[in-house]
C-alpha cells in the first residue's frame, strides 16, 4: 500500500465536501450561540452526535468507532473515521460479518446491496489511522448550549490544529504517512508557489502551506522510506497561529 498525499488528506476530510471525518461534526459551520454561565462536559451524558450518526449520546473513552473526544483522538481503521457519520455501524474487520450485519440491520436487503453502500472510505479499510486536535479544533465541552460539542465560527485566526497518522500494508506494500495541518491566522493571506499550488503566507511573506479546505494549511508531511516530503518554511509546529 502507498500512502500518497491525497489518501492521507481524505483522512481527514470527506473529498469536495465541507465536513470532517470527525464523527459527525461539522468543521465549516460554527456553534454562534451565546454561551451561558457554565458549560456542559461530556460526563454528564448530554452531549450528542448529529442527528444522521449511528451513536446518540458521546460519552467518555474510545466509542466503538474509535473516537475518544474527551482526549482529542482517534484511532482505528480508516473506515471508521466516516462510518458513523453516514449512519452505519462500526467495521470490525470481516468484510463478510459486516454486510450481513447491514443486511440484519436493515440498511440493505442483500449482500450485495450493502456492498454498493459504502462509499470511496471503503478501499482503506484495512488502514490504520490516528488523529489528535486541539480544543479549538473541536472542544470536549459544550459551552453555547446546543448539546453539541462546541467549534469556532470561524476556523481562521482559531489556533486549531489537527495531526493525522497513517499506516498499512504489508511487506513491500507497506507505508505510512504523518501530516499536520494548521487553520491559519486571520492576516494570512493566499497565493501561489513556483510549483503553481496555492498556498498561505503569513502578513510577511513567509510560507505557512499548502491550502486545504480554505482556511487550513498543511504545515508538515512526512512519507515512510521518504521522510519529510514538507516542510513549512514558516514552522511545522502546531498551535502557532491565532
Amino acid at each position: 500500500m502507498r500512502l500518497n498525499r491525497r489518501q492521507t488528506l481524505k483522512a481527514l476530510g470527506v473529498p469536495a465536501a465541507a465536513t470532517m471525518g470527525l464523527s459527525g461534526l461539522s468543521i465549516f459551520s460554527g456553534n454562534a450561540a451565546a454561551k451561558p454561565d457554565k458549560c456542559t462536559k461530556i460526563q454528564s451524558g448530554e452531549i450528542n452526535y448529529s442527528d444522521d450518526h449511528y451513536l446518540d449520546t458521546v460519552g467518555v473513552g474510545y466509542d466503538v468507532f474509535g473516537y475518544n473526544y474527551q482526549a482529542h483522538m482517534f484511532k482505528g481503521s480508516y473506515a471508521n473515521a466516516y462510518l458513523g457519520d453516514y449512519g452505519y455501524p462500526p467495521y470490525g474487520g470481516d468484510d463478510t460479518a459486516y454486510f450481513e450485519r447491514l443486511v440484519d440491520e436493515g440498511y440493505a436487503e442483500s449482500v450485495g446491496e450493502a456492498e454498493d453502500l459504502m462509499g470511496w472510505y471503503w478501499s482503506f479499510k484495512d488502514t490504520h489511522l490516528k488523529m489528535k486536535w486541539n480544543d479549538a479544533w473541536i472542544s470536549n465541552k459544550d459551552c453555547d448550549g446546543d448539546n453539541e460539542l462546541d467549534r469556532p465560527d470561524s476556523y481562521i485566526g482559531s489556533g486549531a490544529w489537527l495531526a493525522n497518522d497513517m499506516s498499512g500494508g504489508q511487506g513491500k506494500d507497506k507505508g505510512s504517512s504523518f501530516t499536520k495541518i494548521v487553520a491559519v491566522p486571520e492576516d494570512a493571506y493566499q497565493g501561489e508557489n513556483e510549483e503553481g499550488t496555492k498556498v498561505w503566507y503569513t502578513a510577511k511573506g513567509r510560507e505557512i502551506g499548502p491550502r486545504i479546505w480554505g482556511g487550513f494549511a498543511i504545515v508538515q508531511d512526512v512519507e515512510m522510506g521518504e521522510g519529510a516530503t514538507y516542510v513549512s518554511p514558516a514552522g511545522p509546529g502546531l498551535g502557532k497561529y491565532k
